[in-house]
């Protein structure tokens, strides 16, 4: 935790010296004047603004202040909408029932852009702690207009951002009455949704703020802080509203941040963001090394390849000639299409080219027709032979939420294995092994289990993570396309952390359609808490009904509605909606509801959640966040399903 300095004047001179010296001594080429706030929103420090990244950006932003600390995922899957989840320990507010540590706390936020700039400034609404304690609970109306090195924000405050002593009348009130009424202690309603809460209370508070680019790489920001002091957080009582600080962009991407706030206390923030549709590089091809004997057929089959694709069959008419691919490389369709454009040119080819795509040998796209295949020559067909590839990694597994203490992870050296029998036959494995953890004291067990614990006790898997060699998956696949369109994938073996079992699914996906939908059942086993091959006495056959949509226009999103029975017993439905972008990063959001009561759920009423998928580094980031780690509305977490494999040649825009 960083010092906390207390006398004023040391402070100012750190502060506003550090300006010029920074002003006259840094610079680069980055030239962007948004970052996040201290929670994870584009905004000021502690204050939001009407700004937003622009869509497909992706970040995380970490907090060090007093009393809460904080890690946050933050998502723009439009340029009008952000989302995202945070995850805080407040230091020194005891947690109930655990008093020898500090409370724990997670929640969601978003905002929404309802005016753009233009000559007069944006509006932006936003909603913190949406569906939380309410400890962090808060709305706000907000304008943004910038101007020159200056960008200006205004707006009101509610709820945990309403601490100012210069308050207003709550402007709703006007509207009804009913907005006159904040609920107070939500502790015991956790991750349910209180919209009574939403932009109520008698008074509103006005807050203010901008912010100034000092050059390239340091912006200057300063606001009035109106959060709640002391409030439910346990804040200091504040020396005054103000709050101040430094933002330096070390890239595009980085940025950390140095805060003095409320005249009291000394922050810092570190940030990182991942913009796919800006930043992400147009593939480069990749020409293969040219043999002199080689004919025009082997150039092109030699350029496809050193491009991650696999040339399954060539065949030939005198107008044109088809080719047979396969990959699991490439999520984009275009650059399939460019790869195989540009590798006709380097060979020479001057006829019409036909693509018959496929993955894992299911047939997923063909410009094949009946009277083209009776009028073809066979050209090439690739040799049949089994293939090994595997790949060791170091991993961080984190585990969030947890009352034993703040952040509990584990550092992971991980071996994912593939054997390839055949086009059609595969088994995958994936080992780790634990080389440093904190997992030993996890030790507080589920307030609930019903109907049946099926997730609520990982914890009990979590502290065999140290134990030695454990298995995370070795799973046989079969995949098959019977006939056009209707796609089949028999999997057996340990399909998951949890659960090993076998079962199928059945697609029926035509990709020039923007709908799918099919059937998967498994049955399932619990292992062993050692994650090896043992097992428990848990079992169950689950089986679901899936309808896919995607919609490309206007507002683009993929749409996944199931209907069947869970891990539990329990039968319900679940909807998915998310966004994907060119590099696989994705956003999205999930609710289940089950024939569990709410009464019988307990806390949170139905399962829910948001999921990330965000490329730091090359490498994804991968977690879901629940409210609560509840046993109704469970599902197995399996490798992958058919829809996602073949929508890799599915256009998202």
């Amino acid at each position: 935790m960083i010092v906390i300095f207390k006398k004023y004047l040391t402070i100012n001179l750190i502060f506003f010296s550090s300006i010029f010296f920074f002003a006259e001594n840094i610079s680069s080429n980055f030239d962007e004047n948004l970052s996040y706030n201290n929670h994870g929103a584009v905004g000021l420090i502690n204050m939001p603004t009407a700004r937003l990244f622009s869509e497909s950006t992706h970040g995380i932003s970490i907090y060090d202040g007093n009393p809460d600390q904080k890690i946050t995922f933050t998502s723009s899957p439009y340029d009008w909408l952000e989302a995202s989840f945070f995850y805080t320990n407040i230091q020194g507010k005891p947690y109930p029932g655990y008093e020898y540590q500090d409370y724990k706390d997670k929640g969601f936020n978003f905002k929404a852009r309802i005016k753009n700039e233009g000559k007069y400034p944006g509006i932006a609404i936003g909603i913190n702690d949406i569906a939380g304690t309410g400890y962090y609970s808060s709305e706000y109306i907000v304008a943004s207009k910038k101007y020159k090195k200056f960008d200006f924000h205004a707006g009101l405050g509610f709820g945990a951002i309403n601490g100012d002593n210069k308050t207003i009348k709550n402007p709703f009130i006007f509207l009804h009455n009913s907005f006159e009424n904040r609920p107070g202690n939500l502790e015991d309603k956790g991750g349910q949704f209180q919209p009574s809460r939403y932009f109520s209370g008698i008074k509103a508070s006005p807050f203010f703020g901008l912010s100034y680019k000092l050059n390239k790489n340091l912006i200057f920001k300063f606001e009035n802080d109106t959060t709640l002091t002391p409030g439910k957080i346990g804040y200091k009582e504040s020396s005054n509203n103000y709050s101040y600080g430094l933002e330096y962009s070390h890239n595009e991407n980085l940025y950390f941040a140095l805060s003095h706030e409320r005249g009291n206390d000394i922050s810092f923030k570190f940030s990182y963001k991942n913009r796919p549709l800006k930043d992400s590089k147009k593939y480069k091809y990749k020409k293969a090394k040219e043999h002199i004997t080689d004919n025009k057929y082997q150039k092109l089959i030699r350029n496809i390849e050193n491009n991650g694709i696999g040339v399954n069959k060539i065949i030939e008419t005198k107008e044109s000639i088809g080719i047979e691919l396969t990959q699991y490389a490439h999520s984009n369709i275009d650059i399939i299409e460019e790869i195989v454009f540009q590798s006709s040119n380097d060979a020479g080819i001057s006829k019409d080219i036909k693509k018959d795509y496929r993955i894992a040998n299911l047939k997923v796209v063909s410009e094949y027709d009946s009277e083209f295949i009776n009028k073809s020559n066979s050209i090439y067909e690739r040799e049949k032979k089994s293939f090994f590839n595997t790949n060791n990694s170091l991993n961080f597994r984190p585990f969030l939420a947890s009352r034993e203490g703040f952040f509990k992870g584990a550092l992971l050296i991980e071996n994912d294995s593939e054997y390839i029998f055949n086009d059609s036959f595969f088994f995958n494995s994936n080992i780790k092994y634990s080389l440093l953890d904190n997992f030993n004291d996890l030790s507080i067990p589920p307030v609930d289990t019903f109907p049946e614990q099926v997730r609520s006790d990982v914890k009990d898997y979590l502290k065999t993570m140290n134990d030695g060699i454990i298995i995370g998956r070795a799973q046989f696949d079969y995949h098959i396309t019977p006939k056009n369109n209707h796609h089949l994938m028999f999997t057996a073996g340990i399909l998951e952390e949890m659960y090993s079992g076998f079962g199928f699914e059945y697609l029926y996906y035509k990709n020039n359609l923007n709908y799918a939908f099919g059937i998967e059942v498994f049955d399932v086993k619990k292992r062993d808490y050692k994650m090896r091959f043992g097992s428990l006495e848990y079992s169950n056959l689950i089986s679901f009904a899936n309808f896919y949509y995607r919609n490309t226009k206007l507002i683009p999103f993929d749409m996944k509605i199931s209907f069947g029975e869970y891990l539990a017993g329990d039968e319900g439905g679940t909807i998915d909606m998310s966004r994907t972008f060119l590099d696989g990063t994705k956003f999205g959001v999930f609710s289940t509801f089950t024939d569990v009561s709410a009464e019988q759920f307990g806390e949170g009423t139905f399962d829910k959640g948001i999921y990330f998928n965000i490329p730091i580094y090359q490498n994804y980031v991968n977690y879901t966040w629940r409210p609560l780690t509840k046993d109704p509305g469970a599902r197995l977490n399996r490798k992958y399903n058919l829809y996602d494999l073949l929508s890799k040649f599915k256009p998202l825009q």
